[in-house]
């Protein structure tokens, strides 16, 4: 502590010092010659040179940036039939704000160069401009208000799951670090559940009740599998702190709440084999199994194993850091056909076979 002191002290003395050799160079200045410190009107007229060089060097940054790396038309994988209409909300809202930054930067720097300090040259000072103030103020908030609508309605069409519809009733269990998928059954009603009543020796370890009747045909998996064109509710639990789970190709992403239930819906529009047969996809699954390539030279040279051919799967991740592995959490999920899921469900052990006696 001692140490931290001195340091800071010796820095503030520093500062000190230069602030008076400042005032010193100040004190000397003649009438009529530049003033050590003080920009010039050379200096002035250079960095408003550099200004519209950097304007023109973010500009084609940009234009670099959104040809090479940009992935147009930004998003176009998704998976889930809300995907598209979230698709284009993010769109919308990305043009707006990319057509605003270009506006808003060439005026800044702009009007930097234009107005830079010239001797003789005496700035014009408005104390208030009402119709300025109307245009940068109205402007905003039609188009902020525009958004925030389009948005509150794209959310409410969304989360309206309707029920009538009937959809495929799973729960998503988030523990840290892992995923459990919770199917409701044959009679598509999830039983009751509470940390509490979690029994390892039993093997009950989401804490089913173990007298509640919807609860004995329901099914626990570490794998989620869902049909393809059925609609989906999810209904989410956490067992010990927050966690959020994410599902980026269906656009779906839901905070996990200790203590409390929390839901989401959609219905899936491609099939895991349908997804891998894009030809996006294809590209993406290239590139990776090519670097992975690339790096396998490098661990075999040092005897370790090379890394397995990358696959696509959806997957289900944790998008909270929810602790020292948050990064690993994440549960593959296959969608399939209604008869491939069938068959699938079928080998799968109901909870009231599953438990140790």
């Amino acid at each position: 502590m001692t140490a931290l002191l001195t340091i800071i002290v010796l820095v503030f003395i520093l500062i000190a010092i230069w602030q008076m050799v400042k005032i010193f160079d100040l004190a000397q200045a003649k009438n009529g010659n530049d003033i050590p410190g003080v920009a010039t009107d050379k200096d002035n007229t250079l960095n408003g040179y550099l200004m519209m060089g950097f304007l023109a060097f973010i500009y084609v940054i940009t234009i670099i940036c959104c040809v090479k790396w940009g992935d147009l038309p930004l998003m176009s994988n998704s998976a889930s039939e809300h995907g598209p209409t979230i698709d284009n909300l993010m769109i919308v809202s990305m043009v707006i704000i990319f057509f605003v930054q270009t506006v808003t930067q060439f005026l800044l720097h702009y009007f930097a160069f234009k107005y830079k300090g010239e001797k003789g040259k005496q700035a014009l000072f408005f104390a208030d401009n009402n119709k300025l103030e109307a245009i940068w103020t109205i402007i905003p908030v039609i188009v902020l208000a525009g958004l925030i609508i389009y948005g509150l309605n794209t959310w409410i069409n969304i989360m309206g799951v309707d029920e009538s519809d009937d959809p495929l009733v799973v729960e998503l269990y988030a523990q840290q670090f892992n995923w459990k998928a919770r199917y409701a059954g044959a009679d598509n009603t999830l039983g009751k559940a509470n940390v509490r009543l979690i029994d390892i020796d039993r093997a009950n370890i989401l804490g089913l009740d173990e007298s509640d009747p919807n609860a004995q045909d329901d099914i626990i998996t570490t794998e989620l599998h869902l049909p393809v064109g059925k609609p989906v509710l999810f209904k989410m639990r956490s067992q010990d702190v927050l966690h959020s789970a994410y599902m980026p190709h269906f656009r779906a992403q839901m905070n996990c709440v200790p203590g409390m239930i929390t839901q989401f819906g959609f219905t899936p529009t491609k099939t895991t084999a349908e997804m891998r047969d894009t030809q996006q996809m294809k590209d993406k699954v290239a590139n990776i199994n090519k670097i992975r390539v690339e790096n396998s030279k490098k661990l075999v040279a040092k005897g370790e194993d090379a890394l397995e051919r990358y696959e696509f799967d959806y997957v289900l991740i944790c998008n909270k850091i929810c602790g020292k592995s948050h990064y690993n959490m994440q549960m593959k999920i296959v969608v399939e056909t209604q008869e491939e899921y069938d068959a699938w469900i079928k080998e799968q052990k109901e909870f009231k076979n599953s438990l140790i006696n």
